[in-house]
């Protein structure tokens, strides 16, 4: 039996699965932030709302609605994850690319 390895095919696969780790790592972050930006403004508005007497405001509701719109945006990225191959090099790039991100 005599097996060969087609290196060129594996450096591509590599090559592109690392590029779209890269790109959806650095696209999670980027949305992660913006999710978290939106949340805390509107978290702020309420507040400032209150402040003036507009409305009034039940904490524990509104800490849990952002609870669960937390959960929500973090289980989310993991079933992405989980979707996604996890080959070698995708990992490597969606860490790089978090971290850039």
């Amino acid at each position: 039996m005599s097996y060969e390895f087609n290196l060129s095919g594996m450096a591509g696969d590599l090559t592109v699965f690392g590029i779209l780790g890269f790109v959806t790592g650095y696209v999670m972050k980027k949305l992660a932030k913006l999710v978290l930006a939106l949340l805390g403004a509107y978290i702020m508005s309420l507040y400032y709302l209150q402040s003036k007497g507009v409305i009034t405001i039940n904490q524990n509701a509104l800490f849990n609605l952002s609870k669960q719109a937390t959960n929500f945006v973090l289980t989310l990225g993991q079933k992405i994850i989980g979707i996604l191959p996890s080959v070698g090099g995708f990992t490597v790039g969606f860490a790089l690319g978090f971290q850039k991100g």
